[in-house]
Order: structure tokens, then sequence, then C-alpha cells
């Protein structure tokens, strides 16, 4: 295992490149604010972007509050990435985060410079300052459960929001960078409703599944999420608050694990009951 950094002033952007620099340089696993994130999940830590004043934020960053550091130690040795990115302030700041952390000496030290533009820097700086914004380099749905009550702001852009709609909102403003290695990445409703269909129909007890609606929740410009519905037919016999109960649950599951997208609402309707002769 060996270990690379990014570093920059706060607000500049690190964590919106986080991603495409981990894997311009085959890194597997980002340290980011005192949480370690390995294959877009959170493996362990406390963001320090969840303390209460900056003191103990920055304590938290740096791995110095009791026990943080041996969670996530404990994490890096049983999930044994090949490369670390560690995402800083300054080359101080990351190399204290290394010793903390037991790791091995910093490889390879990358300025927010030489990944981004003036100009991107300068928006970076813009909405951290005047909209609260930071991002953490994992997919919306894994925020969920760590941010419990955070403001998440689901697949949409770093930059979209518009300027007229302005909220002051601390550090507890989270948004995820929709974009692939590749390029922006589109989802069509046609790719959803096969997702929905294939969850269904695995399960033994429906027989058939029709009138799929994906209905998208938008506000202006903005997609806020999912709105599910379709029509089953099931076998009878089955108790069936139980059946839809889980049929939703893997459904919201599947989609959001699949796509990045908040499912607020999964209906199904029974239209029939199929009698086995």
């Amino acid at each position: 295992m060996n270990v690379i950094a990014l570093v920059g002033p706060s607000g500049t952007g690190k964590s919106h490149h986080a991603l495409v620099v981990a894997h311009e340089n085959k890194a597997d696993a980002i340290i980011d604010d005192g949480i370690l994130i390995k294959d877009g999940k959170i493996l362990a830590g406390h963001s320090a972007k969840k303390e209460q004043s900056k003191i103990m934020a920055v304590r938290r960053a740096i791995f110095v509050l009791p026990g943080h550091a041996e969670e996530v130690r404990a994490a890096i040795q049983a999930e044994k990435p090949h490369r670390i990115l560690i995402l800083g302030t300054s080359e101080n700041m990351v190399q204290k985060i290394a010793k903390a952390l037991k790791l091995p000496s910093i490889a390879k030290i990358i300025h927010i410079e030489d990944v981004a533009s003036q100009q991107e820097m300068e928006k970076a700086q813009f909405y951290r300052l005047k909209q609260g914004k930071h991002i953490i380099p994992v997919p919306t749905i894994e925020l969920k459960p760590h941010f419990s009550g955070y403001l998440v702001d689901p697949l949409q852009t770093f930059f979209k929001r518009s300027s007229t709609r302005r909220r002051r909102l601390g550090e507890k403003s989270i948004v995820r960078p929709v974009f692939s290695y590749y390029g922006k990445l589109e989802i069509d409703d046609h790719a959803i409703k096969g997702i929905i269909r294939q969850v269904i129909t695995q399960q033994e007890a429906f027989t058939k599944v029709s009138g799929i609606e994906v209905q998208h929740l938008m506000q202006k410009d903005e997609d806020l999420g999912l709105k599910i519905s379709c029509d089953v037919v099931l076998t009878y016999g089955n108790h069936i608050p139980t059946l839809i109960a889980q049929a939703q649950h893997s459904v919201r599951e599947a989609v959001e694990y699949m796509t990045g997208m908040i499912v607020h609402e999964v209906n199904i309707r029974v239209k029939a009951l199929f009698v086995q002769s």
C-alpha cells in the first residue's frame, strides 16, 4: 500500500476533484475530512463537517480525537487498499494525517492548481463562502445514513444551482458532483423501468408487473427525485401487505443503488390474484 495526497486551500474544490484524481492515480481509497471512503462507500470515521466548532472540526480532520484514528486504521487494515488518496489544506496537514493513521510516507503530493483551473477554484470558493456547500465524494444514498438531517442535493451538478436561491446553512449543505470519469451521466426512464421490472419479477409470488410509471419531482430545472408506481398480479395464498412492503423496499433500494437518485415513493397496486390450478 502507498499513499498520495491532494492539497489545496479550503473551498478550492479538492473534494469535487477527488474522484478524478483518485481514478487517474489508481487510488482505490480516499481520506477526506475525517472519513475513509472506498468503492463509493464510507467505511469508517466521522466527518469533520458534523462538528460544532472550527477547532473541533480541525481536530477531527487530522484524527486526534480519541478513538477516531484507531477506527479508521482498523478499517484500512481490514480492507487493504492498494493506494490511498489523502485530502488536506496543506502539505503539513496531510503529513499529520498519514502519521496519525500510521500510513507509509506520502509518495506523491498533487496540488489543486495541477488539476483545477483558476476559474473552477474561484467558483468553488464562491459556493463554499456564499452558500456553505461542501462536497463529499460518495453517492447521495451513501450520505443518508451518515448525515441524517443534513441537506443533501441528489443527482445535481456542483455549480448548477441558481444564484437566486441562496441558503446560508454553514457546512451542513452537502452536494455530490454528478459525473462519471468519462463525462456526464444521464439515465433514461426506460432503464429505471427495467430495474423495477427485474426486481419485482425476481420474487416468486409476483406473476406479472405492468403499468410502470416513473415520475420526476421537479423544482424548476432541478430533479428532486422519483415517484414510482406499477400494477402487479400476485399468486393467491400469500400475505399481500407483507409482499407489497418487501417489494417496495426492494425497488427503492435497487433504484437508489443503481442510479444514485432519491426515490420518494413506491406505489404498488394489486390488480389481480393468480390462482394456480
